[in-house]
């Protein structure tokens, strides 16, 4: 395999982790804030009754 090959691969698979670990991270930090305002909508809305 030539070096060059090696090279772009090497780049391809680090990105390609790199982009699912970014995604994992905004993923459950999304999620974190919907129940978060979920959870304050609930409790207004028990408050209201």
């Amino acid at each position: 395999m030539s070096e060059q090959l090696r090279i772009i691969l090497i780049i391809i698979v680090s990105v390609s982790i790199f982009g699912l670990v970014v995604f994992v991270v905004v993923k459950n930090y999304i999620k974190s804030k919907i129940q978060y305002y979920l959870e304050e909508k609930n409790r207004k809305s028990k408050e209201d009754l």
